[in-house]
């Protein structure tokens, strides 16, 4: 079990790249959240296997509106019991 800190640069803000991020977690059954930040930046925490959360970012690279210039990765602690993937506003 893997818990990632990921900061997206790029064309990432008003394009849907929560909503996406949101249903391929969920989908691959990854928990953590994701959020818009000032700066145009968006922030995720994910966590899951690392095969899990590669096919959450090839996702959201393959998303259409979507242009991730750069990935700020750093991993952080596992949280235990955490439940599914949400957007917090």
């Amino acid at each position: 079990m893997l818990r990632q800190r990921i900061v997206f640069h790029g064309w990432v803000q008003g394009v849907g790249f929560r909503y996406r991020a949101v249903h391929a977690a969920n989908l691959h059954g990854t928990t953590g959240w994701v959020r818009n930040d000032p700066g145009d930046t968006v922030t995720m925490e994910i966590q899951g296997t690392k095969e899990q959360i590669d096919r959450v970012i090839m996702a959201l690279k393959n998303g259409r509106f979507i242009s991730i210039d750069r990935m700020d990765v750093s991993t952080i602690a596992v949280i235990e019991g955490e439940g599914g993937f949400r957007a917090v506003y």
